[in-house]
């Protein structure tokens, strides 16, 4: 009666007929399972929260959640094996569990961990991508009602980052700020068809009213879709071309008046032309007048000089260093991030892909995380 076959490391199953199985047994089915997995998400999550407000003096941890999928990547669907190999590289033992600012990974006041969605079982039960999108929502929100924790997502393909930042969104009351890094600004309408694929999570996010401004950092791969779409959604799209002229803007984030070394729109309804030959100012310090700011990184941000094990190899992307200028710098409330799109079937056979996407973890950790003063 269920079929299962392999396709580039990934199992699905098949829907039987509806003349095989009745409908409402096949539902039923599905609802347990989705029921057990958001329960497990919910549990964990209180018992982490629990343990937060039993220590005392944190006003937001960051909380793992993996969500290891990847059938909607549109070349290769590696980064489904990513969470556990992040987990691995970043309790792995070959360096300390020190982050750059000077907080403990080990104590629950920075970090905890609720575990995974369990996607591919989710999908084995035949629940389709609707569904799992709601699924992924719900098991964010099951994060945050826990008032001390705030989630840090490991993909994973991209697709992940729309009910993320959904959830997000809707649990604060309100459109967030993002920075997003990527070699690609995946705000495609629907790339080969596919509403959720990893190439249109933006432009699924923008749609939604969730964002109110969306920063784009590290694009080298765009055509003139993305260029398009940018424009239509008043998108600030920074790309490496111009890097070393805007490497001021994107390091000062917190800077009130700053421009852009070529003219585009900002802000959605109210679009604000801004470029260098007028100077003109006035936009608000990325997080100011809305209730937080999210970041999703893709790795492939970076040059694969220091991550090669990505689905999608693009040259002349940022220096690791480059990265945490710009998150180091940024003094907004961080309230959730992601790191999406490592690809453990590409990396190097010393893991060198793992411990870059873990130390990305970290350093959102210690960009999330906050005590009481």
């Amino acid at each position: 009666m269920y079929e299962e076959y392999c396709k580039e490391g990934n199992y699905y199953w098949q829907k039987p007929s509806a003349a095989n199985v009745p409908v409402e047994l096949i539902e039923n089915g599905q609802n347990r399972v989705i029921d057990a997995s958001l329960t497990l998400i919910r549990e964990r999550a209180k018992l982490k929260g629990e343990l937060v407000r039993t220590l005392g003096g944190a006003v937001a941890s960051s909380s793992l959640l993996g969500v290891p999928l990847g059938h909607n990547s549109s070349f290769l669907q590696g980064p489904a094996f990513a969470p556990p190999r992040i987990r691995e590289a970043i309790w792995c033992g070959s360096t300390n569990a020190t982050t750059e600012e000077g907080k403990e990974l080990n104590d629950p006041w920075v970090l905890t961990d609720v575990g995974d969605v369990p996607v591919q079982e989710i999908r084995d039960c035949g629940v389709d991508d609707d569904m799992l999108m709601n699924i992924i929502s719900d098991s964010v929100k099951l994060v945050m009602e826990e008032a001390s924790l705030r989630p840090l997502v490991l993909g994973g393909d991209h697709s992940i980052s729309f009910p993320v930042v959904r959830a997000v969104s809707e649990k604060i009351g309100g459109p967030l700020d993002i920075l997003h890094l990527d070699a690609h600004p995946d705000i495609y309408h629907a790339f080969e068809g596919n509403k959720y694929s990893h190439a249109s999570s933006f432009a699924r996010i923008m749609e939604g009213g969730y964002a109110r401004r969306l920063l784009q950092v590290g694009l080298r791969s765009i055509n003139s879709e993305g260029r398009e779409q940018g424009k239509r959604f008043g998108v600030e799209q920074y790309e490496m071309r111009t890097f070393s002229r805007d490497r001021h803007i994107l390091e000062n984030l917190d800077t009130r008046a700053h421009t852009h070394s070529c003219a585009h729109t900002i802000g959605g309804a109210k679009a604000i032309e801004i470029c260098l030959t007028t100077g003109v100012a006035g936009l608000a310090k990325l997080g100011e007048g809305v209730k937080g700011v999210y970041i999703s990184v893709e790795v492939d941000c970076l040059d694969p000089a220091f991550a090669p094990g990505v689905s999608h190899i693009e040259p002349g992307g940022l220096s690791f260093r480059d990265v945490l200028n710009i998150l180091h710098n940024l003094q907004a409330d961080v309230v959730a991030a992601d790191v999406v799109e490592f690809n453990p079937q590409r990396d190097t056979v010393d893991g060198m892909t793992a411990m870059v996407a873990a130390k990305l973890v970290r350093e959102l950790t210690a960009k999330i995380s906050k005590m009481e003063d």
